[in-house]
């Protein structure tokens, strides 16, 4: 009887030893908003194509380690103590408030009160040069169980339609223990003819965090570079990493945002904001430190303008997780 009771209670812990490693596998598959990634049978991001008043793709939402929220869901979904500012902020996201004269930072909603107010004629302004970052195609969704990647392909379109510009962006899932990577490569093609995109303090990749790692919200959320600059001291920076780090249900969290040495214009400014936003801008010189010169670049054609970023999301703070390592484990791996 012994016997017959520890076999078993062998066979139950392989197979939920099993279980375990087939929770582990990463997959993606079409979904109704675009491409849906999943750890296991639990989601870890979703890749949303656009609509719902959006005029840019983003993913949303993003789960970290113990399955915690690390982006805010306004305004994809109403959730009673958030913010409801900035409307454009969408999960993670990639947007320029002026590339060939349009604007794919903002979206028609952000400017819904000030067209009210006494900025109405800057905000009518504003949405006369609105344009979109249009998803055209998936070029690749794969998964080997350890990696997924998805490739999307996406034209930039004036307010009239017209096309300015193409991207291609690359995202790469991945686990190392029991954080979460998202590597984001972005490269803009002058497919038109040569663009400019110019010296803009809103502009680059964002991600927006849950209203409760927020530092102005006195949770103890944190906002920290790889220089020690931290919080409000953050902001138009020029850092090779930063990182937000706060309660989500009860525990500590963060995501770091990494970028690499291959990255245009490396170590970018940060356009890193305490009320939950930060983002890598190194289009914004002058618009970020009066001190730089207009950094207004062209992009020609036959040479892309390439952004390699890698979003490491982890429990604890910077410290807990290492950021520093985690940036040098990434820093050494081969960009185009």
């Amino acid at each position: 009887m012994m016997r017959s009771l520890s076999t078993l209670s062998l066979a139950a812990l392989l197979l939920s030893v099993g279980g375990f490693c087939s929770a582990a596998d990463l997959s993606i598959a079409p979904s109704d908003s675009g491409a849906v990634i999943k750890i296991g049978d639990q989601v870890f991001a979703e890749y949303v194509t656009g609509g719902g008043g959006s005029n840019m793709p983003y993913l949303w939402p993003i789960y970290g380690p113990g399955q915690k929220s690390m982006t805010r869901a306004y305004p994809m979904r109403t959730v009673e103590g958030e913010q409801h500012d900035h409307p454009h902020h969408r999960g993670l996201c990639f947007g320029h408030e002026d590339i060939a004269g349009t604007d794919t930072w903002a979206e028609e909603a952000t400017f819904a009160e000030q067209m009210k107010g006494k900025n109405a004629d800057k905000a009518k302004e504003r949405l006369a040069h609105l344009g979109e970052i249009k998803h055209r195609a998936f070029e690749k969704m794969e998964s080997d169980g350890k990696t997924a990647t998805l490739i999307a392909l996406s034209d930039y379109l004036d307010h009239a339609g017209k096309k300015q510009l193409e991207e291609r962006r690359t995202m790469i899932f991945s686990l190392d223990g029991d954080a979460r990577i998202i590597d984001v490569d972005i490269e803009l093609i002058a497919s038109e003819g040569p663009v400019v995109s110019a010296d803009k303090k809103d502009a680059g990749l964002s991600i927006r965090v849950p209203t409760s790692m927020a530092v102005d919200t006195g949770l103890g959320g944190r906002l920290i570079n790889s220089e020690g600059q931290t919080d409000k001291d953050a902001w138009a920076k020029r850092a090779k990493w930063c990182d937000y780090s706060g309660p989500v249900d009860g525990e500590t969290v963060g995501v770091a945002m990494l970028n690499h040495p291959a990255s245009f214009r490396y170590p970018t400014y940060w356009h890193a904001r305490t009320y939950g936003l930060f983002t890598a801008n190194p289009f914004g010189l002058h618009s970020l430190n009066d001190n730089e010169p207009d950094g207004a670049v062209t992009i020609e054609p036959a040479q892309p303008l390439r952004l390699f970023h890698r979003f490491y999301f982890h429990r604890g703070t910077e410290k807990d997780a290492d950021i520093e390592a985690a940036w040098k484990a990434y820093s050494v791996i081969e960009k185009p």
